[in-house]
């Protein structure tokens, strides 16, 4: 609610600026006022009884401050398959107010982070609603998960190209690997590999114990087991990025790509623990959660690579190859560095924002 939305319901006199302090003494006459225009009860006519915890303010910077409302429902034995819910809030006052109902999290529901879609819409001729909470299923939850991995790992950019960086040499050879003298002539020390499903399925061995290794430390972070302050995390994840790709440019670990893979993945795994948080997951059904969102994050890192590895052999015996693996390395160095002094110095740097970054 904002501050005009609490003095046209009770009369106060709030600030359109809002903070905890301001609204503390208050809290009681905003309680009572939603008490009395909402209630909850099973499809059976069990009442359960609203009590408040601790509310939080948002401060919006173009925009009026919002309270949001934080409350618990006292007396459910069990999740009924029906919820009856009355929401007549503020439809005496404004009558093009409208109450959105929106399900955020429920695992058996197959729900997770829902932030946009609404399960009821109340209007001032539309107060008393049925929520339905039937239909539940647990392989809902575990595919939802398995969608929320996924997700994070196309829209992690910096989890994308760590992936790029181990892609990129994938489709030819050093030349003082141990390459058959019938290949090709070597192009600035590189052989284009012969065949695509070796070489396929060697990059698929070396993102799998990326995945290993965040699986792992995903599973303890989730599980309180270890922390980590998460810009220290952030900041070794944008290190891996340049370390992997100075790894193009020379050798760090001759032929122990799986390595690197392995060693930064147990730091991209608390990255990933980060996720799980923010969306709220809580301790239920949290070995299904996990292996969900990591098959999750597998499927998605094997998607990337069946859209660019095919291309890269195609075009691996151009000319210009090596310098592809040169210059594409150099930028993703560039790329990461840049994001390394922003998450280690806390400084947003201006000119970033013209490049993408």
């Amino acid at each position: 609610m904002t501050a005009k939305d609490m003095n046209n319901a009770t009369g106060l006199n709030l600030p359109d600026r809002l903070t905890m302090e301001i609204i503390q003494p208050h809290l009681e006459t905003v309680y009572a006022y939603l008490k009395s225009r909402s209630d909850f009860k099973s499809d059976t006519g069990e009442q359960y009884t609203v009590r408040f915890v601790e509310p939080t303010v948002l401060n919006l910077k173009e925009m009026e401050d919002f309270v949001r409302f934080h409350f618990e429902l006292d007396g459910v034995k069990e999740v009924p398959e029906n919820l009856e819910i009355r929401y007549d809030v503020l439809f005496e006052k404004d009558p093009l107010h409208r109450g959105l109902l929106i399900i955020e999290y429920n695992w058996k529901l197959g729900v997770v982070d829902n932030e946009a879609l609404f399960s009821n819409v109340y209007s001032p001729g539309n107060t008393q609603q049925t929520l339905s909470l039937s239909e539940a299923s647990i392989w809902k939850g575990f595919i939802a998960l398995v969608k929320l991995g996924i997700w994070h790992i196309w829209i992690g950019l910096d989890h994308i190209l760590f992936i790029v960086a181990l892609i990129l040499p994938a489709v030819v050879r050093r030349k003082e690997d141990d390459v058959p003298l019938s290949l090709s002539t070597a192009r600035d020390g590189w052989y284009p590999v012969e065949r695509f499903k070796p070489a396929f399925f060697y990059i698929l061995k070396i993102i799998t114990f990326f995945t290993i290794a965040h699986s792992i430390t995903l599973a303890l972070a989730a599980l309180d087991i270890i922390n980590l302050p998460s810009w220290l995390v952030e900041s070794i994840i944008a290190f891996s990025i340049a370390l992997a790709a100075l790894h193009n440019i020379k050798p760090l670990i001759k032929g122990k790509e799986w390595l690197i893979a392995f060693g930064f993945g147990l730091f991209h795994g608390f990255g990933f623990a980060s996720v799980l948080g923010e969306k709220g997951l809580s301790g239920d059904y949290m070995v299904l959660s996990l292996l969900g969102f990591n098959l999750g994050v597998e499927i998605g890192q094997v998607l990337i690579i069946c859209m660019i590895f095919p291309v890269l052999f195609l075009i691996r015996r151009l000319k210009i190859y090596p310098a592809v693996i040169k210059y594409g390395s150099i930028v993703l160095i560039f790329i990461a560095m840049y994001w390394f002094f922003e998450r280690v110095s806390g400084i947003e740097l201006a000119w970033g924002a013209y490049l993408g970054l």
